[in-house]
């Protein structure tokens, strides 16, 4: 993956690569540091399949340690310095890293460490580093194929214990040549990159850009962003719809600044509306595990449209499947399975979560379109709409059974947010006593001067017209907004 980075370098190497609090580095300069921390790491025994672990603040070491790791042959681990050190010690131990790159600021903040810290900014590796070789280490010299593993990156799990998703280079490489095909370098030419690396859409903010020769802008994140140096520069935002709430502050947007991905959650119709409105010309919305690498649906979002997550990024197959494992006919709703070249390994050391999660494709013949021998069983709950794209409709794992009948929340949230005056609703079941559940529905109104008990009313009405009786919330609460974690 990372040689659609080492192929820009050489025709312009001048060209501003990544920049961060005021400093920044060319594409020769990125290149160059890279190399010579590469051809480090090798000597130290670092190869295809050895996993590094990254935990450094956010700015330009990030970029080079990542670039490193990948061109000496291994596999990078992202470790937000940030999250708590009980986190980061069951990511250390549960993958086995050996070397951890860090800086020395953050050092205190990594658990012990059984592995071997690094730090980026010690004077004596800053030695040793300028007498290493510049040049670029190929991929044959390192024994690198398609196939070995390009980083883990972890997610929250149901039992409560993060999983490790092993992504090897043809995944990031096929997301990579989707994105080089789909946008243009102009689009491409400065992409803010504001999320913690341990979230997928990292991804497609540091390498994206630096396969089409544009520049990747570091900032802690998206919250100050229109106290960012260098913002004048920025032409895409890649966020999650909770953080691009940001950009409609009532400021003057960057000049250049056009087009924004929103991924990671479904993206609201008003939320589009008022994208549009500050005057961005494409609102894309973006969807995707990161057991897919990041994206596998697009769709262009238009004002005033009906929500949809699109069709299928290039080389992406797309099973809307039944309890029963037919495919369902357009309009009857099912779990997706997902299918194509984004498909990742799996998961580090969970064999039976691989097995229960990766399964094989029933539908392969090795042709056009069925021709993924896996599939990945998303636990989304989604339908084919008449025009050939997909409808996300919630969670499968969001379904509940309150006296006796099983109910799909989002189908809920859906009906409230369809009634006049609702912006969000999230509907969750509640411990009611004598191991009951009762419904209650959580809504925040579309303005701060909505009169609370007919709003309520209003919204029980609603549902109660659209929804059987065991399927409408007992309770209403009504909140200014809702609840939002460090990345959305």
């Amino acid at each position: 993956m990372h040689e659609f980075f080492e192929a820009r370098v050489s025709l312009h190497p001048e060209q501003e690569a990544v920049l961060c609090n005021g400093a920044s580095l060319t594409y020769d300069d990125l290149n160059r540091r890279a190399n010579q921390l590469a051809h480090y790491l090798k000597a130290q025994g670092v190869k295809p399949e050895t996993l590094v672990g990254v935990c450094v603040e956010r700015s330009l070491d990030m970029v080079v340690a990542i670039l490193a790791i990948l061109k000496a042959g291994g596999a990078y681990l992202p470790l937000d310095p940030d999250y708590p050190e009980s986190r980061l010690a069951y990511m250390l131990s549960d993958s086995g890293v050996d070397i951890v790159l860090t800086q020395s600021q953050v050092l205190d903040s990594l658990p012990f460490l059984e592995s071997w810290a690094l730090c980026l900014d010690d004077a004596q590796l800053a030695i040793r580093l300028t007498a290493m070789p510049s040049d670029n280490l190929s991929v044959s010299s390192v024994g690198l194929c398609a196939e070995h593993l390009a980083y883990v990156i972890y997610t929250s799990g149901s039992t409560g214990k993060p999983k490790g998703v092993m992504v090897e280079h043809r995944n990031t490489a096929a997301l990579l040549a989707w994105a080089l095909d789909f946008y243009s370098r102009e689009t491409l030419g400065c992409v803010l990159a504001s999320t913690s690396m341990c979230f997928d859409l990292s991804i497609f903010e540091i390498f994206a850009p630096l396969a089409a020769g544009g520049s990747v802008l570091i900032v802690k994140n998206i919250l100050n962003f229109f106290e960012t140096d260098a913002l004048d520069k920025v032409t895409l935002v890649n966020t999650v719809p909770s953080a691009a709430k940001v950009l409609l502050s009532g400021k003057k947007l960057p000049v250049k600044l056009k087009t924004i991905n929103l991924a990671g959650e479904a993206l609201k119709q008003d939320l589009v509306d008022s994208l549009y409105q500050a005057g961005f010309s494409s609102v894309y919305d973006l969807y995707g595990p990161s057991e897919d690498t990041t994206y596998s649906t697009y769709k262009l979002r238009t004002a005033k449209g009906r929500a949809s997550i699109g069709t299928g990024i290039a080389n992406t197959q797309l099973y809307v499947l039944t309890q029963s494992g037919q495919l369902a006919p357009k309009g009857v709703s099912g779990e997706l399975y997902i299918g194509g070249a984004g498909l990742t390994r799996g998961y580090l050391n969970r064999p039976e979560l691989n097995d229960e999660k990766f399964v094989t494709n029933p539908f392969y013949d090795g042709l056009g379109s069925n021709n993924s021998k896996r599939l990945y069983r998303t636990g989304d709950l989604v339908r084919w709409l008449p025009s050939g794209e997909l409808e996300y409709l919630g969670r499968i794992d969001h379904q509940v059974k309150v006296r006796g009948y099983r109910i799909e929340l989002g189908e809920i949230e859906h009906v409230l947010e369809e009634c006049d005056g609702i912006k969000e609703a999230v509907v969750l079941a509640r411990e009611a006593g004598n191991n009951d559940k009762r419904l209650v529905g959580y809504l925040v109104a579309t303005g701060a001067d909505s009169h609370e008990a007919r709003l309520i009313e209003e919204a029980r009405q609603h549902a109660r017209k659209t929804l059987p009786d065991y399927m409408v919330p007992s309770a209403f609460v009504l909140l200014e907004h809702l609840p939002l974690t460090a990345n959305g």
